[in-house]
């Protein structure tokens, strides 16, 4: 049973001193702004419920997931310091005589609720700040970024042991749930690791990529791989032959082991490639855990390869971003600036009247787009060498005002990594990446509004 709210006060709250409770002007503000009903709205339209047990309240579900992100804090380290502090109780409205909600809890609500609740919760709050005037939203300017994924730098060899290594474990769990299970599999971990300790000291002595020792040592592990393949094919065949004999534990680890085979087969077949010198693979795998996450190369003075999902932020006047877009590959950004656009007119209809980005967004196209769309001003550098009415264009004072209205979003970006999490994504996966940047981004809006209302 979905509960919105719970504002029993307590006994406990009546005799303390009333000054043990006063909340700073950040939270005051904060908890005023999640006061407003349109943020129970897409709880009650996916999750209400009149039977089952009582949820976690919906007002003390935000108000955490606000910590956490605030101050970057584990889920364990969220509750403790949640449950020791008066003011933070009174802030997620949890009276002083019951407890935080576990920590197992809020991380399984986390991915119960999902990104298109944040989604829309970040909608309403943009249109809150629309309807009071705070923000106007005639401006917008757009970059894009990278959220890392939570993996250890790709190699080939890290890979296929990581690949040999979670077939085992899976292999292992299930000889112990079911003794007719993986009886002829063999552990080659060991083998394993004493293949990757031999490259480690080769590699120390600074060889080539092309080196005879570390090729003979990646082919070994592709046959200590294929193999391991084979004999968790084989498992499979030996849990199908159970047939309604399977528990609901053997058919959880055997979906993960199908999981794990397939994904192992996919970097197998891409470290060959690169053996026989195909070195520009499309679908390259860069991590056994995280299949989404791409190698993406930034277009910057020191170009860094970044693993991980590209982001598209758009930002309006007053430091709101009023949309966002986690994106699967790795596309250009001329390509996402009408995205970017559409995304923003969602909540201001045919308020926008200037657009601001670098000149990686530049296209004919686009300009044109914009420019039918009713936007005057549109503050786009060319791409290449521009003619002389162009030229002439871009030394205009209000195109100026536009570029250093556009550098402010690399501040933003810097300010996102580093205060609210959307440096590296601790959730795996597409829908995890996107959950997670949707907290930060909800996060920072309601810090934002909080400074500006």
């Amino acid at each position: 049973m979905l509960r919105l709210d719970n504002r029993q006060a307590s006994l406990w709250e009546s005799v303390l001193p009333p000054e043990l409770f006063e909340m700073s002007e950040e939270l005051t503000k904060i908890d005023r702004i999640l006061n407003d009903e349109r943020f129970f709205t897409p709880f009650v339209e996916r999750f209400y419920s009149r039977v089952g047990r009582p949820t976690v309240p919906v007002a003390t579900y935000l108000r955490m997931m606000y910590l956490k992100r605030r101050y970057n804090l584990g889920y364990e380290t969220l509750v403790r310091e949640v449950n020791d502090s008066f003011t933070w109780r009174l802030f997620c409205h949890i009276p002083l005589n019951k407890r935080a909600p576990d920590d197992t809890t809020l991380i399984k609500l986390t991915k119960k609720y999902g990104e298109n609740t944040l989604d829309e919760l970040n909608d309403a709050l943009t249109l809150k700040l629309k309807e009071e005037k705070v923000i106007k939203g005639k401006k917008l300017r757009m970059d894009t970024t990278v959220t890392e994924a939570n993996i250890h730098y790709p190699t080939d060899t890290g890979l296929l042991a990581d690949g040999i290594r979670v077939i085992t474990r899976t292999v292992v769990k299930l000889k112990r749930v079911g003794a007719e299970i993986g009886s002829g599999f063999v552990n080659h971990t060991r083998k394993v690791r004493k293949t990757c300790s031999g490259i480690s000291r080769l590699l120390k002595r600074r060889i080539s990529k092309d080196d005879a020792g570390l090729v003979e040592a990646k082919r070994q592990l592709i046959e200590i791989a294929k193999k391991v393949v084979a004999s968790g094919r084989e498992v499979e065949t030996q849990i199908e032959g159970l047939g309604e004999k399977q528990s609901a534990i053997i058919s959880r680890l055997a979906e993960q082991l199908e999981g794990w085979i397939e994904v192992t087969e996919r970097i197998v077949e891409q470290t060959e490639a690169v053996l026989k010198g195909r070195m520009s693979l499309p679908q390259r795998v860069v991590s056994i855990f995280d299949t989404g996450a791409r190698p993406i190369r930034r277009g910057k003075a020191r170009p860094d390869t970044e693993f991980g999902r590209k982001v598209l932020i758009g930002e309006t006047d007053h430091g709101i971003i009023t949309t966002h877009k986690v994106l699967k590959e790795n596309p250009g950004d001329a390509t996402l600036l009408k995205t970017g656009v559409r995304g923003h007119r969602r909540l201001f209809r045919k308020r926008l009247k200037a657009v601001a980005t670098d000149r990686g967004f530049y296209s004919q196209d686009n300009e044109k787009w914009l420019k039918a769309g009713g936007v005057k001003q549109v503050g786009i550098p060319v791409r290449g060498k521009a003619s002389k009415q162009k030229r002439m264009e871009q030394q205009q004072p209000w195109f100026k005002r536009l570029q250093r209205f556009r550098a402010g979003s690399e501040g933003r970006i810097s300010l996102l990594k580093r205060a609210f999490g959307l440096d590296r994504s601790l959730m795996h996966g597409d829908q995890g990446t996107e959950i997670w940047v949707g907290q930060g981004i909800f996060a920072h809006n309601l810090w934002q509004a909080a400074r500006i209302m």
